[in-house]
Formats: C-alpha cells, structure tokens, sequence
C-alpha cells in the first residue's frame, strides 16, 4: 500500500513540473512578442516623414510697454445745486439728463419777498437824498462869508454834522439795496459748473428752504479716471513723467474695445498705501465723446517707455520645460533645434518680446511643436497654411507599409 502512493506522488511531482516547464516557456515567448510588439508600436518609425509645423521668421520692432490696471471714472467736479433764499419753487428750467452751461437759470424761486426789500431800500435812500440835500443847503448857506458872522458857532456844527448823518443814511440805504438786490438775485437759481444734470430731487411748487438740494451737475468734460499701481512700477512711472507726458487709454472690461486713448497722467499720490503695497495715479481725458462715464469701470493702459528693436514672436511659440523657457528653430536641412529663452513683455494680444536668446531672423516654430524633439525633421507652413494631402504614390506605400507590417505581427512561422 506505501509503494502504491510512492508511485501516485511520484507521478503527480511529473506531472506538476511539467506544467509548470510549460508556463514558463509559454511566458517567456508572449513577454518577447509584447516587447517586440512594444517596440514596433512605440518606437520612431524609420519611414516616418516630416512633421507638419507652422513657422513663423522672428522679427524685430519698436516695442512699447505698458503698465495696466483696473480704474474707477470719477467726475472732474460734482456739485449739488442748492438755492440761497427760501420760498415757493416757481420753476425747473432744465431736463433730467440734459448738459447744461455754467450760467444757465436752472431754477427760479419767488421773488415778490426779496423785490419788495429792495423797493424799500431804495425808497429810504431817495427819503435820505432829499434831507441830505436840504441840509447840505442850509450848512453851505450858513458857513457863507457874507452870513457866518450872524450864526452861531454851535448853529454851524450842527448843520455841519446833520449833513454827515444823512450822507451815512444813504450809505446805509445803498448798503441795503445792494443786499435786497443779491438776495434777488439768489431767487435765480444758476448752474455754477457745467455738467450733466441728474434727476432732480424736488418738484416746481414746492416751498423751499436755503440748503434744500435741487440737482446734482456732474461735470463730464473733462473727466478723471482713478486707479491703483503696484509700487514697484512707481520708478517707472517717475521716469516716464521726466521724459514727457506720459500717454493713457481706456479700455472695456474685456480688453477688446478701445473706449479713448487721448488721456494723460494728471497726477500721482504722495503715498503708497502699507495695506495693499500700491499707489495712486490719476489720468485726465478730454471724453469729447462722452465715452468715459462716471463711476464706469475701465481697463487703464499707460505707455511708460518704448523698446527699440525688440525681437518679437508669437506667444504660443514659447514652450516651458524644467530648465526654464525655450522655443524650437528651424535649421537650414529642415531639421528643428532647442533654444532657450527668455520672455520680456507681451506684444499686443499675441506676441512676446524675446530678451534673451534670440538676435531676430531666426525661423520658429509656433504651431506644432508637441510632436517635436531635437533632430526632428519638418515641413514648415506658413500661419493658416494646412499640408498637402498625400498623393497617390504615398498613400500606396503606405498601404505597402501597413501590409508589410500586419504579415509580420500577424504571421510567421509556428
């Protein structure tokens, strides 16, 4: 009985090695055919033709730079309008909206109160004119030679100062006049700036007290535009002021529409605030336009210097690996090359200035170049250019290619 499971285990012991032999070598083979099968995939076909890439020559030009930020439009001047004299609000003369001269009678309040001062002024000086003239008479006849010996000194004095006291009653009277005739004037209510009038805050036939807020002008032309620099572009901007008056546009939110470019750099703020580590700048435009409104958000673009023959390519040309910023360059044989780089400023919307790495004429590529590695070979297009399609030749070598290929993955010797 022991000798019969011996002979059993010694069996089952072939058999296991056996299979396990098999797995092995069958292991072994399917590995070789993946990695050759890898290799004919993943690896560089020797057949493989050019690589289509756009092209584009770096040029060199006058570059400006620009600072840019975020600016709030404020009016040049706003100002409540606000009678002087209360009464009963007769008239409006103006429209909500409507741009007004400085001058113009935007109100008019009831003048009966403030004419009737006057009058009576006026009738008081000409009461005091007449007294005055009659005792400028009597005190010029009494200090005659021919009758000053018959009058008496202290007579004298006194016709001498009643002629002084009416004189100062009609300065008085003129004093009078002239502030019934101010306040009349105040019952006129005129724009003191001009500007654009806001909607009015009260109504005609209202009665109305000095200081009760009528309109709002808000001067447009010109108007200011306010807005926050960070301090390390302050030296900059100084310098820029010492070359000459330093240019500003206005831009939308988007950065696609120029509202104005005709303004300057007014002023900058004596301070840079610790809180945010920026500074304050305003510019002045003329906004003949009206295309600047207060209290709109623009986009401000200030010119500070201007680059001279700057080297200039497409922004999609620079790539960005571990070593830093680099491009690809087309050689003369159609092979493409790795340059480093180092950007500068942005161009416009779609161009970089190169600093470093780059003298200008060199041939780059700007499209295409995720399929590129140093040595490959290219068909350079110029941009918008599409390739060729392959011609009749090409595609049946191809087709050759894929037949060659497909025998050798899929047949062979068993």
């Amino acid at each position: 009985m022991s000798r019969v499971w011996k002979i059993v285990l010694l069996v089952v012991a072939v058999l296991v090695l056996a299979v396990v032999g098999l797995r092995v070598m069958g292991g072994g083979k399917d590995k070789a055919g993946g990695a050759a099968a890898g290799a004919r995939q993943g690896g560089e076909d020797p057949n493989a033709g050019p690589v289509p890439v756009t092209v584009v020559e770096a040029t060199r030009q006058d570059v400006p730079v620009y600072a840019s930020a975020l600016g709030t439009v404020t009016a040049m001047n706003t100002v409540t309008v606000s009678p002087q004299v209360g009464g009963q609000l007769m008239s409006l003369n103006f429209r909500e909206g409507q741009e007004v001269k400085q001058g113009d009678v935007l109100a008019v309040i009831d003048p009966r109160t403030a004419q009737a001062s006057y009058d009576q002024a006026a009738a008081a000086k000409r009461q005091n004119e007449a007294l005055l003239a009659t005792a400028r008479s009597n005190f010029q006849r009494s200090n005659a030679p021919e009758y000053r010996q018959y009058v008496a000194k202290t007579d004298l004095d006194t016709q001498r100062n009643q002629v002084a006291q009416y004189e100062s009653a009609v300065a008085a009277n003129e004093a009078s006049m002239r502030s019934a005739q101010v306040q009349l004037q105040y019952t006129k209510v005129t724009a003191p700036i001009s500007g654009i009038a806001g909607i009015r805050a009260v109504d005609a036939g209202n009665i109305v007290s000095a200081g009760t807020a009528l309109v709002t002008l808000t001067q447009i032309h010109p108007i200011h535009v306010v807005f926050n620099l960070p301090e390390r572009q302050l030296p900059d901007v100084r310098q820029a002021q010492k070359a000459g008056p330093v240019t500003i546009a206005a831009l939308d939110r988007n950065d696609s529409h120029v509202l104005t470019d005709g303004g300057t750099l007014d002023v900058v703020d004596n301070q840079i605030s610790s809180d945010s580590g920026t500074f304050r700048a305003r510019a002045l435009f003329n906004n003949s336009d009206n295309s600047l409104w207060p209290g709109q958000f623009v986009n401000v673009r200030m010119q500070l210097r201007t680059i001279g023959g700057g080297v200039v390519i497409p922004t999609q040309a620079v790539m960005r690996g571990p070593d830093g910023e680099y491009v690809y360059i087309v050689k003369p044989d159609s092979t493409v090359a790795m340059q480093t780089v180092k950007s500068g400023v942005e161009v416009g919307d779609s161009n970089v200035q190169i600093t470093e790495g780059l003298k200008g004429g060199e041939r780059v590529v700007s499209e295409g170049q995720f399929r590129l590695k140093p040595g490959s070979k290219v068909t350079a297009l110029k941009p918008g250019e599409t390739p060729a399609p392959p011609t009749d030749a090409e595609l049946k070598a191809a087709a050759q290619q894929d037949k060659g290929g497909g025998g050798r993955r899929g047949g062979g010797p068993r």
